[in-house]
């Protein structure tokens, strides 16, 4: 019998985020690579009128077409209210979606526990390690119990945890990329390092203790660097209503700034850009600081595979990633600076390595393999 897997998304509200998209995307595409059937499930808030939904659904399965997954879209409710049977026209619905499905891989924190028991076999996925187990610590999540559990974070549920892990067993698995969609490419001469970025936060008291996840504050401290490097660095950035304000700081101090859904609203622009830039250079959360949650970002693993050497904050040990070879893991501006120039005294080794670790490491259809494998 074949295995079909339902993925739960949050895509539909948010149709300008070429990289959110592909979270989801790197997954699925894996799932199909395995011979699995793939469900793309979208919970949608039942308040949202008909009409919008239907435009909505048609963009989205826009945006999933050139993947071949047009026509695997569900749509559930978020609040366990029931839906419109119109808002659901041309989807599956969540009783169609349950009873296709051999495993539910959920993204969705908030998914309802009663959809969640419809599956016979489900599995928790959590891509914000720490900042989820932080989250439920504060009540902003209750999750519905789940087969297994998931982590991107490879501290989660270990002694190097800097958060509770709530009595849940916790595997850890890496973020997958879908190689064959990101094949290694040459950037032109004048290429910067890049990186995209969601800019704002919030801070968050824990036990205590207030955890910032506003990117921006990371980079405050970085703000000096273009002056201490050759080569250009840029910031596609997603800065709300005081994107002027933001250029003229950041671009007084040497950084090139754009607005990333100029550049990178869909999932095809999201990859041309990246794939046309020299490498990667970014700054955490500093919630990945704090909690040490040897996070690597899904965008960093998207560079790696297609060739392009990355420089980026170290957010805690990790089993698997050097810190010296096709990705670079700084500690201050200081280090950021003289792994730039690394890099850059080998790049073409470098661009070698980051591929290399992208196919050990990061390979989608090895990822979901063990999570299949492992779930099943």
């Amino acid at each position: 019998m074949k295995t079909t897997v339902c993925f739960t998304a949050k895509n539909i509200y948010y149709l300008k985020g070429g990289g959110h998209f592909w979270v989801p995307l790197n997954w699925s595409l894996g799932y199909r690579a395995l011979g699995c059937d793939v469900i793309w499930l979208e919970p949608i808030d039942p308040s949202t009128p008909v009409e919008d939904v239907w435009t909505l659904t048609k963009l989205l399965k826009e945006r999933l077409e050139p993947y071949g997954l047009r026509d695997s879209v569900a749509l559930s409710s978020i609040t366990g209210e029931p839906l419109d049977p119109a808002a659901v026209e041309g989807c599956l619905d969540i009783d169609a979606a349950s009873e296709l499905a051999t495993l539910l891989v959920n993204l969705r924190y908030d998914l309802p526990a009663d959809q969640v028991r419809r599956f016979s076999r489900s599995a928790l996925l959590d891509i914000d390690p720490g900042l989820l187990q932080m989250w439920i610590a504060v009540g902003r999540y209750s999750l519905a119990p789940h087969d297994l559990y998931f982590t991107i974070g490879e501290t989660v549920g270990t002694p190097a945890a800097r958060f509770p892990s709530f009595g849940l067993e916790w595997h850890y698995t890496p973020p997958p990329v879908y190689l064959p969609a990101w094949p290694p490419a040459s950037a032109p001469p004048t290429a910067a390092y890049t990186t995209v970025a969601h800019w704002w936060g919030e801070e968050i008291d824990f036990d205590g203790t207030p955890i910032n996840t506003e990117k921006r504050e990371s980079f405050l401290h970085y703000a000096n660097l273009p002056s201490r490097v050759v080569w250009p660095l840029e910031l596609a950035l997603t800065m709300g209503a005081a994107e002027e304000e933001e250029r003229v700081f950041w671009g007084g101090h040497g950084w090139r700034v754009q607005d990333s859904h100029q550049f990178t609203s869909t999932p095809e622009e999201y990859r041309v850009y990246i794939q046309q830039s020299r490498g990667e250079f970014s700054c955490a959360k500093p919630s990945c600081m704090q909690l040490q949650n040897a996070w690597v970002s899904d965008r960093t693993i998207c560079y790696l595979a297609s060739g392009k050497p990355v420089i980026v904050q170290y957010t805690g040990p990790s089993r698997l990633l050097p810190d010296a070879e096709g990705i670079f893991r700084f500690h201050s501006i200081d280090e950021a600076a003289q792994m730039l120039s690394l890099v850059e005294s080998d790049y073409e080794r470098q661009c070698r390595a980051a591929r290399a670790l992208a196919e050990a490491y990061f390979d989608a259809e090895k990822v979901v393999g063990r999570v299949l494998e492992k779930a099943l």
